[in-house]
């Protein structure tokens, strides 16, 4: 594989747990393996530690420094908000063209695998024209679509999945992520999903046996192969 580009239904669903643990099962594997997570909002600069980015390079055993921050995700803001809000509310403005630039700067400079993690769900602004689905667009690249359990998923993973076939974007997976008190259990979630999904419905819990999230991680590495 090149490159897989990671979205999700929304914001904490899961996609950075997701990239994370294929991070860790390639380099498991001895493959080698790089990641990319271009913007990322909500992000403190005096306490990086466990932000997204973090987590990232300490899967990939690197050191959390401003230079590696700099490099798996430029655009870092502080709001907790959509990019485009965030980039407003510290006077800035992103340039699409130049995350797409450096994305594909990265998939064609990457010698195995290359996650590229969005940020929040497909359509979330990144300025006033485009949407994370305009990046996926452009980008072109195989996806995996990562969702939370909570009430209210299957509506959001059903639309989303709806959207990304509309496009004719490449869709490898389906990944739900155990959402902590969730009313509804992940198996009842996952046997519905099944009913509708279009692409391999894989299930994560957050309270299982690392054997269990080994194998996922292993059957959605063989998806995206």
């Amino acid at each position: 594989m090149s490159a897989v580009f990671i979205t999700g239904t929304g914001t904490g669903v899961g996609k950075t747990f997701v990239a994370a643990g294929l991070i860790r099962y390639f380099r498991a594997l001895g493959q080698p393996v790089a990641a990319l997570k271009p913007l990322v909002s909500g992000f403190d600069l005096a306490a990086p530690s466990g932000s997204d980015p973090a987590v990232l390079l300490e899967a990939l055993g690197r050191e959390v420094t401003p230079e590696e921050l700099n490099r798996i995700s430029p655009w870092r803001f502080r709001a907790p908000l959509s990019p485009d809000m965030a980039a407003r509310a510290e006077n800035k403005a992103i340039d699409f063209q130049a995350v797409v630039d450096l994305a594909h700067t990265a998939i064609a400079g990457t010698d195995g695998a290359l996650l590229i993690e969005g940020i929040g769900g497909i359509m979330v602004p990144l300025d006033a024209r485009h949407t994370v689905l305009d990046l996926m667009i452009a980008l072109n690249q195989p996806l995996i679509l990562v969702a939370g359990s909570y009430l209210g998923t299957l509506s959001h993973v059903l639309s989303a999945q709806e959207v990304i076939l509309r496009r004719t974007l490449d869709l490898r997976a389906i990944v739900v992520s155990e959402t902590e008190g969730a009313p509804v259990p992940l198996d009842a979630t996952l046997a519905t999903l099944a009913n509708f999904a279009k692409a391999p419905l894989l299930g994560l819990g957050r309270r299982v046996p690392a054997r269990q999230t080994d194998a996922v991680f292993q059957h959605l590495a063989k998806l995206i192969a």
